[in-house]
């Protein structure tokens, strides 16, 4: 399989959760008056395609620089599981495709494709994205999976204001790989992931490039 980039591109046009800045590019230096260009970049630590560390909900929990490469360098497992506004995956949906597909691994990183990274210029975009319902979270959690992932901006559903799903799966030390994009390129329920965080001392999370390989 040729290398899929499931990374959104980050510019200042790049939804952001509501009550966070946007990316911004400032141009620091350009080639005529200084020999060369360089911009500066704002931007928060979950823009984008983004990995949460545990420390991002939990006090005591692992930080994003101190994330070993064999949890973000893994085999993944990818449940296509369509879902709309407002829609939770379930403990049976899972069931289900887990039916038709064998079991999901132990120890492996579960991705979710429910097509709402199509989305990303509704208004509501944040607002309603589908998420893991608790009772599939503490599922999935009980096969010890390094990392969750999935192609909407949160793990939780939108509406839910006390992010139950995040507290659940970083309280195990499960990883939340979210905004995901071009899952649908992905022919096969097992493939090879590669999830880079910047290394950035003490920090709750980071943006990511993600691919598939």
């Amino acid at each position: 399989m040729e290398p899929i980039d499931l990374t959104l591109e980050i510019s200042n046009k790049l939804p952001s959760f509501p009550g966070s800045p946007r990316p911004q590019f400032i141009s620091w230096a350009d080639k005529k008056s200084d020999g060369y260009n360089l911009e500066l970049i704002f931007l928060s630590s979950h823009s984008g395609t983004h990995l949460d560390a545990p420390y991002h909900f939990i006090e005591k929990g692992l930080k994003i620089d101190k994330i070993p490469l064999n949890r973000l360098i893994t085999n993944a497992f990818l449940c296509k599981i369509r879902k709309g506004p407002d829609e939770p995956i379930t403990k049976n949906d899972i069931a289900r495709f887990e039916a038709k597909n064998g079991k999901i691994p132990q120890n492996s990183a579960i991705i979710f494709g429910t097509g709402w990274s199509k989305n990303t210029s509704r208004k509501d975009y944040f607002a309603r994205n589908p998420g893991l319902s608790a009772g599939a979270a503490s599922y999935l959690s009980e096969r010890k999976p390094s990392l969750i992932g999935i192609d909407s901006p949160s793990i939780d559903l939108g509406k839910d204001p006390k992010f139950s799903v995040h507290h659940l799966l970083l309280k195990k030390d499960v990883l939340i790989l979210e905004n995901l994009c071009n899952l649908d390129k992905i022919k096969k329920v097992s493939f090879r992931l590669i999830v880079l965080p910047l290394k950035l001392k003490d920090a709750t999370g980071s943006p990511v490039r993600a691919v598939a390989v």
